[in-house]
């Protein structure tokens, strides 16, 4: 079994602080994200110390509101862009409106700052999940070919009614 390491000091407000920088370089998140990380640093520095305080742990969860506070003071947090951006890719990826709303909800992003960043055309939408049903079906290779039934002169040589065949047969 491998042995774990000693939980060490609480995490301080400048650990705090280098941990969320270093989260920020490598991911775009929310406030509310942040604060999930750092929760979760703080609670399993809990769960290896043999005996945590409460008063710490209370402590070391405060420093982490002020941490990400600080963050979107600093402007490197920002929720509406990052509900821009997100509902921008997951509307190219051909994601419905629903689908997008409830995974920057999950992500922490305030309801107002989800419907401002939806898109409002429905043709846009229906456009871009039909683009990536189109291109999820050639990725796949599930395109309809050939889309009209073949013309005479494309029967002529074996390989192509052979083609022809195959492709009736797996209702294409």
């Amino acid at each position: 079994m491998a042995e774990t390491k000693p939980a060490g000091p609480p995490p301080t407000q400048s650990k705090l602080h280098e941990a969320a920088l270093a989260h920020l370089a490598r991911y775009g998140t929310t406030e509310a994200g942040l604060v999930r990380v750092l929760d979760r640093r703080v609670d399993r520095w809990a769960r290896l110390t043999e005996d945590p305080d409460s008063s710490t742990i209370a402590a070391c969860k405060r420093a982490v509101r002020v941490v990400a506070a600080r963050m979107v003071e600093l402007g490197l947090i920002n929720d509406a862009v990052f509900a821009e951006n997100r509902a921008r890719t997951l509307t190219r990826a051909g994601r419905s409106r629903r689908a997008v709303a409830a995974h920057l909800g999950a992500r922490g992003v305030d309801g107002d700052l989800v419907e401002q960043a939806l898109p409002d055309d429905p043709d846009a939408e229906f456009a871009a999940s039909a683009r990536s049903a189109v291109l999820n079906a050639r990725k796949t290779g599930r395109a309809k070919w050939p889309c009209s039934p073949a013309p005479a002169s494309a029967m002529k040589s074996p390989e192509r009614r052979w083609l022809w065949s195959r492709t009736k047969q797996r209702n294409w």
